[in-house]
């Protein structure tokens, strides 16, 4: 096998749950440029129309499907509608997610269990279907997790996403656990601090902004693109004995004191 067959998805179609815009979106480019068919998700149909007219020469690569990850009915039904349409999924990533700022001690539990189950819960549903049909299909699959510097260490004011994401960490062992033996690998990407529109209120804030450069022995911002590399490696052959892991995207911020 060449150096390049390693990475190249040509013939696998994936699935990347949040990829209206965002990592989700940076990741589907990518995976597509490796050669998989894409399957673009979100809740707003139009804003998937849009990023879809973003992909110039893989466009005919890309399908939409518009489904709230959260609604486990909805997903249901999709996985139906790719199954009728002889879409089957070989790579699934787990991507979709919200972010909410509070103090516990004024944290609402309607907030808590929002956050829980667009960032953890979701990646179960979701995950599982694919599993079922990578698992009857006797040809294995690739599912990555998107987990975060809060999948190892805590911050103030971010409790529901810290639980979420340390729950994505061992959720990912689970499914390697429970998956390996049918041939599919479940990995994470732990991104450190990453300049999106989620965190839109962190980098223009000057004193933050301040600490991550500071703090990150990158000295900088992650962006988006920076996370393509890690998710081509862990949808392709290259990673093939590689499971139930969370690799850290973050410029070397977990590395240090």
């Amino acid at each position: 096998m060449s150096v390049s067959s390693y990475f190249d998805l040509s013939g696998k179609t994936a699935l990347v749950t949040g990829s209206s815009g965002g990592l989700g979106l940076a990741m589907a480019h990518g995976l597509a440029e490796a050669g998989a068919k894409v399957v673009l998700n979100g809740r707003d149909a139009n804003k998937l129309t849009e990023a879809a007219g973003g992909f110039g020469e893989f466009a005919p690569q890309v399908h939409l499907s518009a489904f709230d990850v959260c609604d486990e009915d909805a997903v249901k039904t999709a996985f139906r509608k790719l199954d009728e349409a002889g879409m089957a999924v070989d790579i699934l990533v787990n991507n979709a997610g919200v972010q909410f700022r509070r103090p516990m001690l004024e944290l609402e539990s309607a907030d808590w269990r929002r956050v829980l189950e667009t960032n953890l819960t979701s990646a179960f549903i979701v995950g599982r279907e694919a599993a079922r049909r990578m698992i009857a299909r006797g040809s294995g699959g690739k599912i990555i997790n998107i987990g975060s510097l809060t999948s190892e260490v805590a911050r103030a004011t971010v409790a529901p996403y810290t639980a979420a994401k340390g729950g994505i960490k061992m959720l990912t062992r689970s499914m390697a656990a429970e998956w390996a033996a049918h041939g599919i690998q479940a990995n994470a990407i732990g991104p450190g601090y990453i300049d999106t529109e989620m965190n839109k209120a962190l980098t223009s804030d000057a004193k933050f902004d301040a600490w991550v450069k500071g703090r990150t022995p990158s000295g900088r911002w992650g962006l988006p693109k920076d996370l393509v590399g890690t998710a081509i490696f862990l949808a392709s052959p290259a990673s093939d004995y590689v499971n139930g892991q969370i690799i850290y995207v973050d410029g070397g911020m977990l590395a240090v004191l």
